[in-house]
């Protein structure tokens, strides 16, 4: 194999070389059937070996011949760079040099213009006064011949001298020259008049670079606010001819700030005058004819109207606040604002309180007058908010607090006819009313009131809405509940909890959308807090109060089912032996009214509330059935029957989805066996699982009910 620098290209692997050697050698391999031949192979390797060698002093001749090239190159290169720097040195110096020069001329020049401006400044000057002593002469006169005076398109340059002539004559003693300051003074308010007149026609042609010339030449004259109150009023010429004065008024600010920079030195200023004469006339009087006709004849309208005039002016105020109306446009364009309003902010919160009263007191009374009813005084007559400081408490008074801790109806019961006086529509109404006066009140109020206007107008709707609504309903709903030993008594009361937990869901959600936002950082936060607070303990201690009475009369009806229902040959069958029924009339019927009951508890309440009235009810349902076995005497086919009784109890214990109940239903199962289990067996059963637990003196009373106890001696299990 030819031995060349091509073999030693990256990447380079030592091992592979040997091997493509080793290949290519006749006898190195196995290549073609050939024998391996280890001195050929030798031999190659030598052979190439020296190759190698010989190849290597090749390659480095040439690396020392191409080194000694480049030391070479590299001292010519030094010595050129050498050479640059010395020439760039030279270049430096000269330029050092003109620089020198050059400042030395400028000083010079500088110093000759010096010299020339104060020579000609005072020649310019002393032109400038002969010319003016010229046309002071002809005023002298009475009669003005120059040019400048007669030529009306010369009316800039004669602007410029009158100008100049009429601050002159103000120097001047009135008694010897009082006839040419008159006619100066005259001729000043002539020009005066032609310029603002000149301005004018040009405003109306839309001819911007006149108008620019004429407001620059005025602005050295009195008369230059003039021509701006002319431009702003010419501005307002057929722009407010649409319905809408806060579009038009934003459209026309828009229009001007993009052509007032073309024509005055001063934009800002005439902008911002234009801005307060479009709210001190346009905006104002609009203002006022909306308000006005409504103010003492219309609350709801006139309150709608504040409140939209109001959201709108501040919607163009925040629009023009785009443009440059001077440093402090914050504050200019809110006391624009407040001068607008303020005689109608000042008393805002009282018309609003006003009007949510009368408001809420009507939705109330239609409503009322709607179902006929005659709204009466009953128990507290509304939630009591705060503590009462008498001495002496009335006899309504110690009724109430008697009703509250004892739980005992008071007073007649009242038929509501299932009426539970709770309206949604209501409701809705009212708290739509609060949440555009909530609305209003963030929008209307002064920031310092703002907590203080919130408060009172959450106070108007604890007061409608909690006391005179829902407090009135749940009053209503307590003295309709009957007496628990009332026969085929109509339960409204859980459709009162039903609706009125709606409506308080309700309430919450607009005290925390519409109040907590306006009053979150403010001492009225823990005040408001407070009052919610109180509001919800007092309703909660009503419905309890109100459910518990309802669970009783539950346990009445099934007392009253069970006394009508269940006869005493139910458990001690004359004939043992010809009973057909699985289980009595009675327990069915009781069954039945249980589950109403629970599918109108599961109804009307949500959460954990809902658990926990089941389990009272379960509870008190237990102890009924627990009271009711233990009147009668149990044969053994009516100990057989009781069990089925139970079983079909518990299965209806299984609907209140209460582990305590099913668990105590389950133990008086296990009770029920004592009735029917074989004397022999009584000890081994009452050492079950289930009863194991119990007090002995209630499996002894279980087994008392037996028509057997004595004849069987069965007191001696418990001896």
């Amino acid at each position: 194999m030819a031995t060349t620098a091509e073999l030693f290209e990256e990447p380079f692997v030592a091992d592979e070389y040997i091997e493509r050697l080793a290949w290519r050698t006749p006898g190195g391999g196995s290549r073609g059937g050939e024998a391996f031949d280890p001195k050929r192979l030798l031999e190659e390797f030598v052979n190439h070996i020296q190759e190698l060698q010989v190849m290597d002093e090749r390659i480095q001749r040439k690396v020392e011949k191409l080194e000694q090239q480049c030391q070479k190159e590299a001292k010519e290169f030094a010595k050129k760079v050498q050479e640059l720097q010395k020439s760039n040195q030279v270049a430096f110096q000269h330029f050092q040099e003109l620089d020198e020069h050059i400042s030395y001329v400028a000083t010079k020049v500088c110093h000759l213009g010096d010299q020339l401006e104060g020579v000609n400044t005072p020649r310019q000057r002393a032109v400038e006064a002969q010319k003016l002593m010229k046309y002071f002469n002809e005023f002298l006169d009475g009669e003005l011949k120059s040019d400048v005076f007669t030529n009306s398109e010369k009316i800039k340059e004669a602007a410029d001298i009158i100008q100049k002539l009429h601050l002159i004559a103000q120097e001047l003693p009135f008694d010897r020259f009082s006839e040419v300051k008159s006619k100066i003074a005259s001729k000043y308010h002539d020009l005066e008049c032609q310029l603002i007149q000149e301005f004018t026609s040009a405003q109306r042609r839309g001819e911007i670079s006149r108008m620019r010339e004429v407001a620059a030449v005025l602005l050295h004259f009195k008369g230059y606010s003039h021509c701006v109150d002319v431009y702003i009023k010419q501005c307002q010429e057929g722009a407010f001819l649409r319905n809408d004065v806060f579009e038009d008024a934003a459209i026309l600010c828009q229009r001007v700030n993009k052509q007032v920079g073309e024509i005055f030195s001063n934009p800002e200023t005439v902008l911002a005058k234009l801005i307060q004469n479009i709210f001190e006339v346009k905006l104002q009087s609009y203002v006022k004819d909306q308000l006005e006709e409504h103010r003492k004849s219309d609350a709801e309208q006139y309150l709608k109207n504040l409140y939209d005039l109001y959201t709108r002016t501040t919607n163009l105020s925040s629009k023009l606040m785009e443009f440059n109306l001077g440093t402090d446009k914050q504050t200019f364009l809110s006391k624009l604002i407040k001068a607008i309003f303020i005689s109608y902010l000042e008393n805002y919160i009282e018309v609003e309180i006003g009007y949510l009263k009368s408001r809420s007191a009507m939705i109330l009374q239609r409503y009322y007058d709607s179902k006929n009813h005659q709204k009466r005084s009953i128990g507290t007559g509304g939630i009591q908010i705060h503590k009462r400081t008498e001495a002496k408490l009335s006899i309504q008074d110690l009724k109430e607090r008697l009703r509250q801790r004892t739980n005992l109806p008071l007073g007649p019961s009242i038929d509501t006819h299932g009426e539970t006086f709770l309206s949604q529509e209501v409701v809705v109404n009212l708290l739509q009313e609060t949440k555009q006066a909530f609305e209003r009140c963030h929008r209307l109020s002064d920031p310092s009131d703002l907590p203080k206007n919130a408060f009172r107008i959450f106070s108007m709707l604890v007061e409608f809405l909690c006391t005179e609504h829902i407090d009135y309903a749940l009053e209503t709903g307590l003295a309709g509940i009957p007496s628990s030993d009332s026969k085929n008594a109509n339960l409204y009361f859980l459709d009162v909890v039903h609706q009125a937990n709606t409506i308080f869901h309700l309430f919450d959600k607009q005290f925390n959308d519409h109040l907590m936002p306006l009053i979150s950082s403010s001492p009225k936060l823990s005040e408001c807090l407070q009052k919610k607070k109180d509001i919800i303990e007092q309703m909660e201690v009503k419905l309890d109060m109100g459910i518990d009475r309802t669970l009783n009369c539950m346990i009445g009806q099934m007392k009253h089912i069970l006394a009508a229902e269940q006869k005493k040959t139910d458990f001690k069958p004359e004939d043992e032996n010809n009973v057909l029924i699985q289980y009595t009339n009675a327990c069915v019927k009781v069954c039945g009214y249980v589950r109403k009951q629970v599918e109108k508890i599961r109804n009307s309440m949500d959460g954990k509330n809902v658990d926990t009235v089941l389990m009272e009810l379960g509870v008190r349902f237990h102890r009924l059935i627990y009271e009711h076995l233990q009147q009668y005497s149990y044969s053994c086919m009516g100990g057989m029957l009781a069990i089925c009784d139970v079983a079909e109890y518990r299965k209806c214990a299984k609907d209140f989805k209460i582990a305590l109940v099913l668990q105590l239903f389950d133990t008086l199962h296990a009770l029920c066996n004592l009735l029917v289990v074989a004397p022999d067996n009584l000890k081994q059963v009452c050492s079950g699982e289930q009863l194991a637990n119990l007090d002995k003196n209630i499996l002894h009373s279980f087994v008392q009910l037996r028509v057997d106890y004595r004849s069987a001696r069965l007191a001696r299990h418990f001896s």
